[in-house]
């Protein structure tokens, strides 16, 4: 015997990917985390397309695939959570939904990841804040109160604490290097500020999160990961950049930059191209 098609409500419910409040309740071992870990499945989705993208680009080969390293260690974290995501969100989606059959206002990732590639130091720059915040965010998440969360977290953290120290070190070489490399990296430390903050805003998701014990409080990682940033902005002979005359915000709501619709263009492109095809 075939099932019915699913009614035109079924179908709203199942496109709507709902929030952490509408979770609720929302079926059968729903819980109602979910939107807190899609978007740090999606900050990991996005920057693992971003880093892909250095392959050849990078300044040497070792380089390539140190950075093609990282970025498969970042899809790797996404993987380990979009399956559960989908199990506890009502919408019993698989990790392909997630990455390739949502439109840019369904991600939920911070702007800090999605911005274009710029030069190798501006990249550096990038990676070792998102490093850092990475490393408190998975150190406190290993205490959740979900244990696939904590699995998910500690395996991240063994690879988020090289991906740290692998920014770390070009950051100092390229500071406390030649007059031309200071300058760009120093540079590069002014072009990223503006995407900082987002990193540590509060949003629905997160304070249930965090409520729930399952989660972080997004500001709590605030101090630690600027004191990790600060010991090598400081070795590199750099100065910390202070303020910035604007601010990022809005991804965690679905709100994007330019730069993120020509991202998941090429990144969706072959599997939207052929639905359904495997491979």
């Amino acid at each position: 015997m075939t099932s019915a098609a699913p009614s035109a409500s079924e179908s709203a419910e199942r496109e709507s990917l709902p929030g952490a409040a509408e979770n609720t309740g929302a079926a059968p071992g729903a819980k109602p985390y979910a939107t807190y870990l899609l978007g740090l499945a999606d900050d990991a989705m996005v920057y693992a397309q971003r880093l892909g993208e250095w392959m050849t680009n990078a300044p040497q080969i070792e380089e390539d695939m140190a950075l093609g390293n990282i970025a498969l260690d970042l899809l790797g974290q996404a993987r380990g959570l979009y399956p559960y995501i989908g199990s506890i969100d009502g919408t019993g989606r698989g990790e392909d939904d997630y990455a390739m059959l949502r439109d840019e206002r369904r991600w939920h990732n911070v702007h800090l990841v999605e911005q274009e590639r710029g030069d190798f130091a501006d990249e550096m720059a990038r990676l070792l804040w998102f490093s850092a915040y990475q490393v408190e965010l998975h150190t406190a998440l290993t205490a959740s109160a979900d244990d696939v969360v904590a699995g998910v977290a500690g395996k991240a953290l063994k690879e988020v604490r090289y991906h740290l120290d692998h920014a770390s070190l070009w950051v100092v070489r390229l500071g406390d290097g030649t007059e031309e490399s200071h300058r760009r990296m120093q540079a590069a430390l002014e072009h990223v500020l503006p995407h900082l903050a987002e990193l540590f805003d509060h949003d629905e998701a997160s304070v249930l999160a965090a409520d729930l014990e399952v989660g972080v409080l997004p500001s709590t990682l605030h101090d630690a990961v600027v004191a990790r940033v600060a010991r090598v902005v400081e070795q590199a002979t750099l100065t910390l950049p202070d303020g910035s005359r604007w601010r990022s915000r809005g991804g965690r709501a679905g709100i994007h930059s330019r730069p993120m619709g020509s991202l998941l263009a090429e990144m969706q492109h072959i599997a939207r191209s052929h639905p359904g095809a495997t491979w």
